[in-house]
């Protein structure tokens, strides 16, 4: 019966140390892959967010402009 119990504790060690290994493996394969994605998006042309607000600001302003634009045309053309 005690040898019956060692194998128990034996396998359980087993799927301990396993599952540690497991545990490694995913935190490596995850730095691994996080570092692939830095390098493929150092590599784009991408915009910074800040880039791509100031962008947006000016777009919105210059729409704002486009409509008070038209609406001096459209009381310009209606006198």
């Amino acid at each position: 019966m005690q040898a019956r119990g060692k194998i128990f504790d034996d396998i359980s060690q087993l799927m301990t140390n396993a599952m540690g290994v497991a545990q490694g493996a995913k935190g490596e394969a995850e730095t691994a892959m996080k570092s692939l994605m830095d390098r493929w998006l150092a590599d784009r042309d991408f915009v910074t967010r800040e880039e791509f607000d100031a962008v947006r600001a000016m777009a919105q302003k210059a729409r704002e402009e486009n409509e008070a634009l038209k609406a001096r045309l459209d009381a310009l053309e209606s006198k």
